[in-house]
């Protein structure tokens, strides 16, 4: 049976960089998350008696929502569903389904790296029919939907026994609980060398990956361990958990500290990585080196023909605007095309559709490439672990050797975190007022050649996304750049990215924070940021 619940708007429902992303407790108000699937399903044409693939990351309340939706699709007129068993589904893994399926689409329950719990965060985005997230103009659809909604469609029939694989029909509709790992690491052994990075492994080669008690650990258990044969215990913190098991589930060198240290001690292993709470980000580490993520970009976009799915080349790269110019230098010298977009990985997925791009990266540790429409955390560990595998050489001397054929491109982000949103939005308005005035102005030893608030054309659809980020560009090819998150759900997030080019090989081993002393404080002279935040520093620094 079908029923009509009446319901009133909610007036925050607008989907952020990855689509809605709020506190727990914000999500259990009555009727919240039927309105926002609902406003989706109502911005959509087209689906009635299609696949509508649903997963989630396993965080708190995953579970209760993956059932709503279920009964949602059915009332609203799917054929079919697809849901990953035990309600898990990493996101690359969920783009992979509804691309190999062809899914009309997808509903992914995430908020991503946030921490889970019952007071802690919850998201759900929709993903379109080529497996990547949904663009502005639907996105913008369903928020406009979300502020006059007046009513939902629910199926009313049991909840779906979501810890067994089978298929039932209910209302109608099928539902199949897929065994959530098989397809994804179907798709990595062809893209692949596993045999060469078996053989590595067998002679004693070392990994340490770090799951955080999220989603990856049982698609890493599968892959590394027994696909790989890495050692049992090389995968840590691999079962999922509601609240991830306290961490903080972004791979960065804050919240992978113990990993950090495992790898610089004198005992440490070959490789080190680790993955975030939905599996679409990445850590690489290796022994005495972190690798940034945009340096691994490029050196995965350098080296990406030494695994067999990319043996023939790329036709591109795409890096959002706040990624280093790193990738760029392997574009320019390898004949490619180089694009720079705004952040958010919807952005890169026109590039990849019309084949002008094969690897994109982004510098908060999102990689991927052509493979899903989603950055992937572990498909940027295995095309790691292919590389090393095939060039027999190790982490640093890989890094080292790249600085000195494309120049090193020293790179940190500042993350000033819950900084109250007024302040913020009033810090980046005085930086938009001040661009006309900044060329040609002195600080210290930098002189400011541009700058700007960054726009975006996009040449396949010919779409503008403006206010992107303020870049400041200093004369030599330095630049600063700020731009608020849109991943947060308290207060507001300021990212501040800090850039210095470096040809020179026998300046290549500076402390990072010592070769960008001088941008540092161009950033926070500029901006004003102590004076309009109170922030005395940043809350994070990667």
């Amino acid at each position: 049976m079908i029923k009509t619940v009446p319901t009133t708007p909610y007036a925050d429902q607008k989907p952020g960089t990855s689509g809605l992303r709020k506190k727990v407790p914000v999500f259990q108000q009555p009727n919240y998350a039927e309105n926002f699937i609902q406003s989706i399903f109502d911005s959509l044409e087209g689906y009635q008696g299609k696949c509508l693939v649903i997963g989630g990351d396993g965080r708190y309340y995953n579970r209760e929502v993956i059932q709503k939706a279920i009964k949602m699709a059915s009332a609203n007129g799917f054929g079919k569903v697809m849901v990953g068993k035990g309600g898990i589904l990493s996101t690359p893994a969920a783009s992979n389904i509804i691309r190999k399926y062809k899914a009309f689409g997808g509903i992914i329950l995430s908020a991503s790296h946030n921490p889970g719990g019952p007071t802690e965060d919850f998201g759900i985005k929709y993903n379109i029919s080529n497996g990547g997230p949904a663009p502005e103009k639907i996105t913008d659809a369903i928020y406009e939907r979300s502020k006059v909604i007046d009513s939902y469609k629910i199926a009313d029939f049991p909840d779906i026994n979501l810890d067994r694989i089978a298929r039932e029909d209910v209302g109608g509709m099928i539902v199949s609980v897929i065994d959530p790992v098989e397809d994804y690491a179907a798709l990595m052994e062809e893209l692949f060398d596993f045999g060469a990075i078996r053989n590595l492994i067998s002679l004693g080669f070392r990994i340490c990956f770090d799951a955080m008690s999220a989603v990856t650990g049982p698609y890493a258990k599968e892959i590394f361990e027994i696909r790989l044969g890495a050692p049992d215990g090389s995968v840590r913190n691999f079962l999922p958990l509601p609240d991830f098991g306290g961490h903080h589930p972004d791979p960065n060198l804050v919240y992978c500290k113990e990993l950090y240290d495992d790898m610089m001690s004198d005992d440490a292993p070959d490789f080190g990585a680790a993955s975030d709470g939905d599996g679409d980000r990445n850590l690489i580490i290796g022994k005495g080196i972190y690798v940034t993520p945009s340096d691994s970009l490029a050196i995965l976009a350098a080296n990406a023909n030494l695994a067999p799915g990319y043996s023939h080349g790329i036709a591109g790269i795409a890096r959002s605007m706040p990624t280093s110019g790193a990738a760029d230098r392997v574009a320019e010298k390898r004949g490619v095309g180089i694009y720079e977009t705004p952040t958010g990985w919807k952005f890169f997925g026109n590039l990849l559709d019309a084949g002008m791009a094969t690897i994109c990266g982004e510098e908060s540790s999102g990689t991927g490439s052509n493979h899903v429409r989603e950055k992937d955390g572990l498909w940027a560990v295995l095309l790691w672990l292919n590389i090393l595998a095939v060039r027999g050489e190790s982490v640093i001397d890989i890094v080292t050797q790249h600085w000195a054929t494309y120049g090193r491109n020293y790179y940190s982000r500042h993350d000033y975190e819950g900084v109250d949103t007024d302040a913020a939005n009033g810090l980046i308005a005085a930086l938009r007022e001040k661009l006309p005035t900044l060329p040609g102005t002195k600080i210290g030893d930098l002189t400011v050649s541009a700058a700007d608030d960054f726009a975006y054309h996009d040449p396949v659809d010919k779409s503008v996304s403006q206010h992107q980020g303020i870049r400041i560009l200093f004369e030599g090819g330095s630049r600063v750049v700020f731009r608020l998150s849109g991943t947060g759900t308290t207060g507001a997030t300021l990212r501040v990215y800090i850039e210095r080019y470096e040809p020179d090989p026998t300046r290549h081993n500076i402390e990072t924070q010592e070769a960008l002393a001088d941008l540092i404080t161009a950033a926070q002279e500029i901006a004003d940021i102590k004076g309009r935040t109170g922030r005395d520093a940043p809350t994070v620094i990667t």
